[in-house]
């Protein structure tokens, strides 16, 4: 039996992970950079982060074209990704029904070229279903097979 990561052929965790195939790939360019999910109640849920999980607020924003408040919230420590409350207000085409199993939002993907990233997954079967900019910044989602969202974005 072999122990976790270890491959059969050498007993060690090299080459077991998928991630050592990354240099390699020939498709998009991508890096994870945050996970996004979608709350009701703004202020609860940075406390919960907060308080409960030490987490530290990174920065608060409002996002016009959807009517809505975003919190980027980071660990302690170098290297940790972002999570990011989003909360939309009422007349936001985003401000649905809330139910457990639909918080999450969105993931997203940081992108040198974000034309030639939509024009790849475009020709992928996966069209954008919304585009927006902000200052310093250019985005667009398209969406996986499973129908989560999924943020392309450029920043610079």
């Amino acid at each position: 039996m072999y122990g976790w990561g270890m491959t059969p052929k050498t007993g060690s965790a090299k080459g077991f992970y998928p991630t050592a195939d990354l240099q390699r790939a020939e498709t998009m360019k991508a890096k994870f950079f945050y996970t996004g999910i979608r709350v009701k109640d703004l202020e609860a849920s940075v406390k919960f982060y907060t308080t409960v999980l030490g987490m530290k607020v990174r920065g608060r924003n409002t996002v016009d074209a959807a009517k809505g408040t975003v919190v980027e919230l980071v660990s302690e420590g170098e290297g940790g990704n972002t999570l990011e409350l989003n909360y939309y207000e009422k007349g936001s085409s985003f401000d649905t029904t809330y139910a457990v199993g639909d918080g999450l939002d969105h993931l997203a993907f940081a992108v040198k070229d974000l034309d030639a990233a939509l024009a790849e997954a475009a020709k992928a079967g996966h069209p954008v279903v919304l585009k927006m900019q902000e200052p310093g910044s250019r985005y667009a989602y398209i969406q996986d097979p499973n129908g989560i969202w999924i943020e392309l974005a450029q920043f610079g």
